[in-house]
């Protein structure tokens, strides 16, 4: 979150940027909260989840990575990271990290794509932006926390990441304001996540 070369974005988008990184971090820590390790590991991992989108989104688009010049990113992955590691783990359990991290995919995307749109990036570029933005950091968790990637998995991710960051430009090529847009896309990403974690909704896997 570079805040002087994001001057153009809207408060909300911002917002919206702060948000991705604390319910991500809280998804990394979360991780960490399963495999029963230690506040090192908790930080470790809240950090990861929350900025690895971010990171090669920011390095594919040539600009400087958001969390090098922004110190409130750190500070707010390594506080997530600490509210977990000291609340009682009744209050994560069940699937408590999917939804963490399904409300960090809506705002990940969003943010990404609209990010992208702000440094002149053409509309389908700017939807894999958002796609990057909000799927890498999950890839990378469940990666370092050795367990099957959300990739190789049948159930709806990537595509409500898509959902999301693709109705953002759309919206935004019709001239919606990007108040307006941010949310109806966020909102739209997340549901379609919601509704994948709830009832198990899956894409048709490839028969051969």
């Amino acid at each position: 979150m570079d805040l002087p070369s994001l001057s153009h974005f809207t408060p909300a988008l911002l917002w919206l940027d702060i948000a991705g990184i604390a319910v991500f971090a809280i998804s990394g820590a979360l991780a960490a909260a399963r495999l029963q390790q230690n506040l090192v590991t908790f930080a470790f991992f809240a950090l990861i989840t929350s900025t690895g989108g971010g990171t090669v989104r920011d390095l594919l688009l040539g600009v400087p990575v958001f969390w090098m010049h922004e110190p409130r990113v750190m500070a707010v992955g390594l506080g997530m990271a600490v509210l977990v590691w000291c609340t009682p783990a009744r209050w994560w359990r069940g699937k408590a990290l999917d939804w963490f991290d399904a409300l960090g995919l809506a705002a990940y995307a969003v943010f990404g794509a609209a990010k992208a749109l702000g440094h002149g990036i053409p509309a389908l570029s700017a939807m894999v932006m958002g796609v990057v933005t909000a799927c890498v950091g999950g890839i990378l968790r469940d990666v370092l926390a050795g367990q099957p990637s959300i990739l190789l998995r049948p159930e709806i991710y990537v595509t409500a990441a898509a959902l999301a960051a693709s109705l953002f430009v759309g919206l935004r090529q019709l001239g919606v304001p990007p108040l307006a847009a941010s949310a109806l896309a966020a909102l739209a990403g997340f549901g379609l996540r919601a509704l994948a974690i709830a009832r198990g909704l899956s894409l048709p896997l490839y028969r051969g």
